[in-house]
């Protein structure tokens, strides 16, 4: 609700975390040489993560065969992580170019890793127009970063 109700930020969110190099707070997993892996702060599921390009650029198109290369496989990783870590029973993974497609940010390309349990979907998102998190965001970001390095 925090989300929806409140006020929209001006310029890229991503593109603004990736200077102060407080990773913990901003829900940056992991730093590569052209992506990075960022929690999403408002998930779709728990352990919903993003790979997006440390580039600001707004499609496929706009990006080198490196970052290509490094988006995908930052992304073999997470699928990896999450499944070690939290078991689901599937994934969506895609990514959404332009607000027709639902990209909520247009202009910084990004793919989603939604971890997904057989029996996730339920009356709370129908009826109560929420969404139930079981698990707190820092304390699910620890949980993950320990088990990269592991």
């Amino acid at each position: 609700m925090k989300y929806i109700l409140g006020a929209r930020e001006t310029g890229c969110f991503l593109c603004a975390m990736l200077p102060d190099g407080n990773d913990s707070e901003n829900l940056i997993l992991k730093r590569g040489r052209t992506c990075f892996i960022v929690m999403n702060r408002y998930p779709y599921n728990n352990g919903h993560l993003m790979v997006c390009p440390l580039r600001h650029v707004d499609s496929l198109g706009a990006m080198t065969a490196k970052e290509r290369a490094e988006m995908m496989e930052l992304t073999s990783e997470c699928v990896a992580l999450l499944q070690k870590v939290m078991k689901p029973d599937g994934f969506n993974v895609g990514i959404n170019l332009g607000a027709a497609a639902g990209a909520g940010l247009k202009d910084h390309i990004h793919i989603h890793i939604v971890p997904r349990w057989n029996g996730d979907t339920n009356f709370m998102p129908v009826l109560g127009q929420t969404k139930v998190i079981p698990q707190a965001l820092h304390e699910l970001r620890d949980e993950l970063a320990a088990a990269m390095q592991a």
